[in-house]
């Protein structure tokens, strides 16, 4: 079996390369990657593009269905608040996530999936496999920008 996270660390250098915030994701069906993406805020001069918005654009497109109950989505970083709003509408059964947000102490891309307001709920996963190297990357790239 593909090692999906690490496809969505791929996707995570592709937007470093591009001097996009490095964050990546992929969504998969099936044991199968179906659509990839990457922060690209800068480069489209548009707020929502986020990493895991692109992917799951990029899916719905693929099904023709808003509707993606039977995808994982894999993202190398916990995702905002706009982004879990995402992941909740578009019904996806599972959120894999490589690094946790460390400005956000208050768990909410965990209480935003998981409210008793919505009539889904998403399964959650934090895999630390690529963890440190995730961070390190964010880290990094954010360092070299106060530095300019």
């Amino acid at each position: 079996m593909k090692n999906f996270m690490e496809e969505a660390l791929k996707e995570a250098q592709k937007a470093l390369k591009e001097d996009e915030v490095p964050i990546g994701a992929v969504v998969v069906k099936n044991g199968k990657i179906i659509s990839r993406g990457q922060n690209c805020r800068e480069k489209s001069q548009n707020a929502l593009k986020h990493a895991e918005i692109v992917a799951i654009g990029k899916a719905c497109r693929k099904l023709k269905s808003w509707r993606l109950e039977e995808c994982e989505l894999y993202v190398t970083l916990e995702p905002c608040p706009m982004c879990a709003g995402a992941i909740a509408n578009a019904r996806i059964k599972k959120l894999v996530f490589g690094c946790q947000e460390k400005t956000s102490g208050e768990n909410l891309c965990e209480q935003i999936l998981k409210s008793n307001r919505l009539n889904h709920h998403t399964e959650i996963e934090f895999d630390q496999t690529y963890e440190e190297e995730i961070s390190a990357m964010l880290s990094n790239f954010f360092q070299t920008k106060r530095k300019r």
